[in-house]
């Protein structure tokens, strides 16, 4: 059985990390769940409205939003159970870190396609 990971603030702009996120997951096995209220796919999968109605269970929960936007996030992302938090640079600030630690979530401040295995310039914009 493949892990599964929640990419928040899916793009369907190659150019942009969390689509490069999505590739890079999808490139080592795992089973992506975009996340964007906007879209309907990304990369040929199905995009979800928000984090609460991708399926369960999650490995893995990466977030690409601003942090304005992360923080009101928060509350659905503790609902989810998943194993880990990422906070992608870009998507941190000292507030959206110590509200998801009070929530009991654990943030791990890195890039996820660097923790998958992988690195963003490996995914070009074609």
């Amino acid at each position: 059985m493949s892990k599964t990971v929640a990419i928040i603030g899916a793009s369907a702009d190659r150019n942009k990390y969390s689509n490069k996120a999505i590739r890079a997951y999808i490139a080592k096995g795992w089973t992506v769940y975009p996340v964007n209220p906007n879209l309907t796919e990304i990369e040929g999968i199905p995009c979800y409205k928000s984090v609460e109605d991708v399926p369960e269970p999650i490995d893995r929960i990466s977030v690409y939003v601003p942090p304005q936007i992360g923080k009101t996030l928060l509350p659905s992302i503790a609902k989810k159970k998943h194993n880990e938090l990422y906070i992608n640079p870009g998507a941190e600030d000292e507030e959206l870190m110590q509200k998801a630690t009070q929530l009991g979530l654990n943030p791990i401040y890195a890039c996820s396609i660097i923790a998958v295995g992988s690195h963003p310039s490996s995914f070009s914009e074609k």
